[in-house]
């Protein structure tokens, strides 16, 4: 492994999108070695920093120092099934250099290819077996295969074996966990846990970010640095929150005040008005003495008049200030109606169906039954979705697959969902777009032009107002890349649901809240149906 590199810097990095969106504006930050857990919104530029650090952007003003190799693990890395194991990891070259040279035929070029990999096929065999692919490599050999029978988990996991190969002394990781199960996460997070140098790792893992060593969050368009994981952070925050609600309160209380004052001031001068002009029409004092006793009321009236504005103005701006310190943190919020499913009503019945291994599948599913599918990577959940999909389900269905394929790239979010419920109005698609956060000129965004997160709260969207409602939803992953508002409102609104569920996730805490009915754990040679604990 390289020495422990020096810090990564940015120096007023200024980045905006060709369409004239902002993004960062003269953001500064110096990011020593250790692991860092990147958190924000949905659209609060998480990927776009991920990107303009490994250089596929550049900045429009400032500087990025990196103090070495880079390695950069995309939330959706694209393999086609086809490549084989050692062209992912990137040493095909190397490899066919050296059985070259061991087979006696090596050139100078060959060489110099190898350089100092002389262990690639060794170091490649070990890094996969750490991380739970020790099936997938089984020797040197078995990076000759393709990866057409990974798992999404596991092609995810190769690819974070590609980049640890090259030894980066800057590591960036964009959702790492998406579609790992539990093993493969803890496995991730200890090779996490040696790695010696800058690794910046966005997601919206808990588990993950609370064993960061410190907390960057992207808001309103700078970075904030918070020692300690996700905890921590979250502590910081709360307490923060609690001043800045107090302080909007003691503002408000005195933009009360003031405007009160100022009233009181108005019915005072205004007493006086009428005094003086009393005075002069009774005319009790010589003219030359009122004239000026009338300008001398003017010019205190004006002054005490205009002390009052001030402070309303003051008050006023004390209070815009204190309300921008309190975080409005958007959320989706879903309402799902004409969903009810009977107790008792046939969803499903899955009659001898098959699985990889050839595990057949007998499952029938009742009512608003809500089913959690687990197991391992590779064992058939995704799977089993599709053979429950593939059953003629008894009531309106959708399934959200792990990739999002629901959505056609090339048309707007606002076409997309439009599609999906051709009988609905088109204002009533935009109100409920707005829900998910698609509000005005944002509906009309190309789907093929959203982030990870923007994506997933698209397909949402289309799968859940479609018409005729679903009654049945089978989401794959569905907490992929959602931000953790928006993972807790999804939460709120999938318990509030009526109809049958089935959800394959690895994690657990989103599935304790969703009111479990039922358990089935794929395990490779069986689908087991697991009591509630």
């Amino acid at each position: 492994m390289p020495t422990p590199p020096s810090s990564l810097s940015l120096s007023d990095v200024t980045f905006t999108w060709p369409d004239g969106t902002p993004v960062f504006d003269g953001l500064t930050a110096t990011i020593a070695p250790g692991r860092i857990g990147v958190v924000g919104a949905n659209g609060a530029g998480k990927s776009t920093l991920l990107r303009l650090i490994a250089g596929e952007l550049t900045p429009g003003r400032g500087s990025i120092t990196r103090p070495g190799p880079l390695g950069y693990l995309r939330q959706d890395i694209g393999l086609g099934t086809g490549l084989r194991v050692d062209r992912v990891l990137g040493i095909d070259a190397v490899r066919a250099a050296l059985h070259r040279i061991e087979a006696g035929g090596g050139t100078p070029a060959d060489f110099d290819t190898v350089g100092a990999g002389w262990d690639v096929e060794e170091r490649a065999v070990a890094l996969l077996a750490r991380l739970g692919l020790g099936h997938v490599a089984d020797g040197p050999a078995a990076l000759d295969r393709t990866i057409g029978t990974l798992s999404g988990g596991e092609t995810v996991l190769l690819g974070l074996v590609a980049e640890l190969l090259a030894e980066p002394a800057v590591l960036l990781l964009d959702e790492p966990t998406n579609n790992l199960d539990g093993v493969a996460r803890q496995r991730l997070a200890d090779v996490l846990a040696q790695f010696t140098g800058i690794a910046l790792v966005v997601s919206h893992d808990r588990e993950l970010l609370d064993g960061m060593d410190a907390t960057a969050e992207l808001y309103r368009g700078g970075l904030r640095l918070c020692g300690g994981g996700f905890g921590e952070y979250e502590r910081i925050v709360a307490a923060e929150q609690e001043a800045a609600q107090a302080a909007v309160r003691d503002a408000r209380g005195d933009l009360r005040r003031q405007r009160r004052e100022l009233v009181e001031t108005r019915i005072k001068l205004d007493r006086r008005v009428r005094y003086g002009r009393m005075l002069a029409e009774t005319k009790r004092a010589p003219k030359i003495i009122a004239n000026a006793k009338k300008r001398s009321q003017q010019v205190s009236a004006g002054k005490l008049r205009n002390t009052h504005l001030d402070r309303l103005e003051t008050a006023r701006d004390q209070l815009r200030g204190a309300e921008e310190a309190v975080r409005d943190d958007r959320e989706i919020r879903i309402e799902l109606p004409r969903t009810l499913v009977h107790p008792g009503q046939e969803v499903v019945e899955l009659t001898g169906a098959a699985l990889p291994g050839g595990v057949a599948v007998e499952l029938r599913v009742h009512g608003p039954e809500r089913i959690a599918v687990t197991g391992r990577n590779g064992v058939g959940k995704t799977t089993l979705l599709r053979r429950i999909a593939e059953s003629g389900p008894e009531v309106p269905w959708k399934l959200l697959p792990q990739r999002l394929d629901v959505l056609d790239d090339a048309r707007s979010v606002f076409e997309n969902v439009a599609a999906a419920a051709p009988h609905a109005e088109a204002q009533e698609v935009r109100a409920q777009l707005a829900r998910f956060l698609f509000r005005g000129a944002a509906a009309d965004a190309a789907a093929g032009t959203l982030s990870g997160g923007e994506r997933l709260r698209a397909a949402l969207a289309t799968v859940l107002l479609a018409d005729p409602a679903p009654r049945l939803l089978l989401l794959d992953e569905p907490t992929n890349n959602l931000d953790l508002p928006s993972l807790g409102h999804l939460t709120q609104a999938l318990t509030g649901y009526r109809g049958a569920l089935v959800v394959v996730s690895h994690d657990e805490r989103f599935l304790a809240e969703l009111g479990l009915t039922r358990v089935l754990r794929c395990t490779g040679t069986e689908v087991e149906d697991l009591p509630l604990t």
